[in-house]
């Protein structure tokens, strides 16, 4: 007998878990490492070779000795086993950091203004989480740092940012009065009024919340590197836009000095401009000028890295359709405007990558300035660690703590930068 009733479902049923294979780790395991037969025999040799080098690296490692006086000191210890002389480190790691001369009693100095670094430049570089009302911090930063860096009275930066404050507002007023000429010179000349009188004032409260003076012969280390680094970076991108812009000109003199500029100083090796620093710029200053060899090396290599990224920045604006330029004209805007709300944002967004490659390129290159007898970060290593009788012979464990310290920040920067590109990607792939 047929039954009377039937079973119908009301509600659907859930889905079914995806297989395990189709999930997780195991997932990007088959995708990744063992997609294929090549895939497969590719990973497990790579697998081979790494095991091979932590099973051969570990004990150097394991055994290292970090309490010691001196090289034979560590052999001692050793006794003939496998193992690093970390005693170096923890013998002359201020020496590596601030350079043989810093005075040790200021320390706490350079790694205040290290530590400044950061809340400063969040506001420039995370602009969308900080508001702007704190970009002043950015500002203030560099006049703070170099006070604390190289002492004297807190009078001289405070006087300097009076100066700039005192040109910005004149070159507004002068350029929508009279156009940006005008506005230019009269910014300029704001500016050295205000430091010629600052000057008076400055000589009258030299001992106004003043910290010991350090001669930049005495700066060195890795603090010397981050000096030149973060100093040269930040003045080189604006130089380039500049220099990038000025070579799309449609001025022939000023498209004719950036072109010159440019392909010179593209030219010449980096190492020659640091030589010409140490020995030839002073000639081009008036009789008696000392100009201090920091500011002369932050020159030429500003002028060396700004060449580069203005050949980057013109590959963005290149690479720009014309319909964007047309557009500026459509909306009735003049060329800095043009410039400043449609070109350059999308431009710099494209030249992202080679700016970066720049940039850390850049950071890496300052260990040149060894070669003019300044004591950056491997000058120290080549010159007074491993020249000492303690520690000749001790080159992997010092110049392996050098790379460490340069992968850690130029690292830093590539993932910064490219954390950046995802944030300002528009498109939908």
């Amino acid at each position: 007998m047929a039954s009377e009733y039937s079973y119908v479902r009301t509600d659907f049923l859930g889905e079914s878990p995806p297989p395990a294979r189709e999930t997780g780790a195991i997932k990007w395991m088959r995708e990744n490492l063992f997609s294929g037969w090549l895939n497969t025999i590719l990973t497990f040799l790579a697998i081979y070779f790494v095991v091979r080098l932590v099973v051969g690296v570990w004990p150097w490692f394991a055994n290292g000795v970090w309490d010691a006086d001196n090289l034979a000191e560590c052999r001692q210890i050793l006794d003939g086993a496998t193992g690093a002389c970390f005693a170096v480190l923890s013998d002359r790691w201020t020496q590596m950091l601030f350079g043989i001369a810093y005075p040790a009693d200021g320390f706490w100095r350079p790694t205040l203004a290290f530590i400044l670094l950061f809340p400063s430049v969040a506001p420039a570089l995370f602009a969308q989480f900080v508001p702007r009302k704190f970009l002043i911090a950015t500002a203030l930063y560099p006049f703070l740092a170099y006070w604390l860096i190289w002492g004297g009275t807190i009078m001289i930066p405070i006087v300097t940012l009076i100066g700039f404050v005192v040109a910005y507002f004149a070159f507004i007023r002068l350029e929508r009065a009279s156009g940006f000429f005008m506005g230019l010179v009269g910014g300029v000349v704001a500016a050295a009024v205000i430091w010629y009188l600052g000057g008076f004032v400055t000589d009258a409260m030299s001992g106004f919340l003043a910290l010991p003076e350090v001669a930049s012969r005495d700066m060195g280390g890795f603090m010397l590197n981050m000096i030149l680094g973060v100093v040269c970076v930040s003045l080189s991108l604006p130089l380039g836009i500049v220099l990038a812009l000025g070579r799309q000109s449609s001025m022939p003199i000023i498209k004719g000095i950036c072109v010159i500029f440019i392909e010179f100083i593209r030219g010449v090796p980096l190492i020659t401009l640091l030589f010409v620093a140490n020995v030839v710029l002073a000639y081009f200053f008036p009789p008696g000028t000392n100009l201090d060899l920091i500011l002369r090396v932050i020159i030429m290599i500003t002028m060396f890295s700004a060449a580069y990224i203005a050949e980057v920045i013109r590959g963005g604006l290149a690479a720009l359709p014309k319909g964007q330029y047309e557009a500026g004209d459509s909306l009735g805007l003049n060329y800095s405007q043009a410039m400043r709300l449609i070109i350059l944002p999308q431009a710099l967004k494209i030249s992202i990558p080679g700016i970066v490659n720049v940039a850390v390129g850049l950071f890496k290159d300052t260990t040149l300035v060894s070669v003019i007898s300044m004591f950056d970060l491997v000058g120290v290593i080549r010159g007074p660690i491993l020249s000492s009788t303690d520690w000749t012979g001790v080159y992997w464990e010092a110049f392996g703590f050098a790379a460490l310290l340069f992968f850690v920040i130029c690292y830093g920067i590539s993932q910064y930068s490219q954390w950046l590109e995802r944030q300002l990607q528009t498109d939908h792939r």
